[in-house]
This record gives C-alpha cells, sequence and structure tokens, in this order.
C-alpha cells in the first residue's frame, strides 16, 4: 500500500501478516494492564524506535503519522486530564480541574493508545494488501469468495481518487465556457459526485462480472501467491518480548516519574 515511499525492506516486511495481527492483539491487551507510568513510557518509546528503524518508509512520511497520532492520543486523553480526581491541583477552571494524579492517568492513557497505533502503522507499513488476504485464506480458511471481495474493494479505492482528480480537471474546461451560476454552490457538488457515482458503479460492475468469469468462488483453487510462516516470524516475536522486558528493566532501573501505580488518587 506505501510502495511508492518505501525506501527499503526489512525482515518485519517478510514476516506473515497472521504472526503481525496476532502480536497486536497481545500487545493491545498486555498494555491495558500495565499501570506503572514509568513501565509504559518505556514501552512507547521502544515501540516507537523499532517503528523508525523498520518501517523502511520515507521519514516525513513516518513522521507525519507519528505527529498525528500523538496528536489524536492526547487530545482522547483531555478528558481524564481536565476533569479526574486527585489531591494535587494544577488548575482549576469552573468544572475543569486538572489534578497532577488526573494528568499522570491522561497520559498513561495517551501512551496506552500510542503505543498499539504505533505498533498497528508499522504493520501497516510493512504489509502488502494482496498478501493480507492470501495468508488469510491459505491459513486461516477464509472463503476465497470474501477475500477476493475485499481484496477488489480496496483495489478501487484508488481507482475513485483517480477518477476524481480526472473529473475536476475536465470540469475546470468545461466551466471556462458556460456561465459561472450553473456551477455555484450544489450544483458543482451534484457536477462531482453524479458522474463519479455512475463511473464506479459501472466500475463496479465490469470487474464482478470479471470475477464471475474468472471462477472467484468458493471451494478448492490454487494460489499465485505464497505468504508462508518462517524464521522471520520467530525473530519479530522475539522482538516484541525483548522490548516488554528491556521497557520493565529501564522502568526499575531507570525510573524517570517513580510511579507505581497511576489508579491510585494520590501520587508522592
Amino acid at each position: 500500500m506505501f510502495d511508492i515511499w518505501k525506501k527499503h525492506h526489512t525482515f518485519v516486511d517478510d514476516v506473515n501478516i497472521i504472526t503481525k495481527l496476532a502480536l497486536a492483539i497481545v500487545l493491545f491487551f498486555f498494555v491495558i494492564f500495565v499501570h506503572q507510568f514509568d513501565y509504559m513510557l518505556y514501552i512507547t518509546l521502544l515501540i516507537l524506535i523499532c517503528l523508525l528503524i523498520f518501517n523502511g518508509l520515507q521519514f516525513k512520511i513516518t513522521g507525519a503519522f507519528i505527529i498525528f497520532t500523538v496528536i489524536f492520543s492526547l487530545i482522547s486523553a483531555l478528558f481524564m486530564i481536565f476533569y479526574g480526581d486527585g489531591t494535587h491541583t494544577l488548575f482549576q477552571l469552573g468544572f475543569i480541574h486538572i489534578t497532577m494524579e488526573s494528568l499522570y492517568r491522561g497520559l498513561h492513557l495517551a501512551m496506552r493508545t500510542t503505543t498499539v497505533s504505533f505498533f498497528g502503522i508499522l504493520i501497516a507499513f510493512t504489509s502488502q494488501i494482496v498478501l493480507v488476504f492470501y495468508s488469510l485464506m491459505q491459513h486461516l480458511k477464509v472463503k476465497p469468495k470474501v477475500a477476493y471481495a475485499f481484496m477488489a474493494a480496496i483495489r478501487m479505492v484508488p481507482l475513485m481518487f483517480i477518477s476524481l482528480l480526472q473529473l475536476r480537471k475536465s470540469l475546470k474546461i468545461r466551466y471556462q465556457l458556460i456561465s459561472a451560476q450553473n456551477y455555484r454552490g450544489f450544483n458543482r457538488i451534484k457536477h462531482l459526485i453524479i458522474p463519479l457515482l455512475s463511473q464506479n458503479i459501472r466500475k463496479a460492475h465490469q470487474l464482478s462480472v470479471a470475477m464471475e468469469k474468472k471462477g472467484f468462488k468458493d471451494g478448492p483453487r490454487t494460489y499465485y501467491y505464497h505468504a508462508p510462516f518462517s524464521y522471520k516470524d520467530i525473530l519479530f516475536v522475539a522482538l516484541v518480548v525483548i522490548i516488554l522486558i528491556s521497557a520493565y528493566f529501564l522502568s526499575q532501573h531507570l525510573p524517570i516519574t517513580g510511579i507505581e501505580d497511576v489508579r491510585i488518587n494520590r501520587i508522592y
């Protein structure tokens, strides 16, 4: 999906998508039960380093996703920061009451969100859509009819954007020849939406007919692409385990805040 921005490939690109998804689920449930602030902070930092090293994309693309993820995580934690309980008040204005305890709990929640998001971004940057569905069909026995339908739908998305860009360019030429009152306001929207829908309905129908003729239906079939498991899957699992263990030892020997449990209402 992000091949146009790829600078280099890493071993994570060859890890089976099932392994990546399984690790993502395990990591999601693991961070839910992490209540030590420093431990969560080190996990976030190490996952970020892993993302920067193994994603293989241009830094400006990776940086944009990282910034967006951090901003979204902080926004999602604002409710806990603004309206949390605690004894050490930092700011109070009306019903907004920010305490040191609520601030740490909010930041802890933001780091949970950020950690899972960083890992999800790594999966997205190192996985090919085609191999995702082939792996699901070959190993999890997803029906080919369902998998190919999703694959075709995802393939249609860039075609829709291309059609939109072409339509906008053609309309710019057409607008030079007609009165401005014919394309102001809602008329401009109709000139985009109606042709775009008709074009993509026609493309979808053509695609469905082609898939039906080529035998994209349920039943035994062979595959041109194979998505096997390999030693790289074991390496990736070991990498994630090492990150979690290293983060724990760093939090024990190099603590930053010393907060053992962010759930308590008093932080010393």
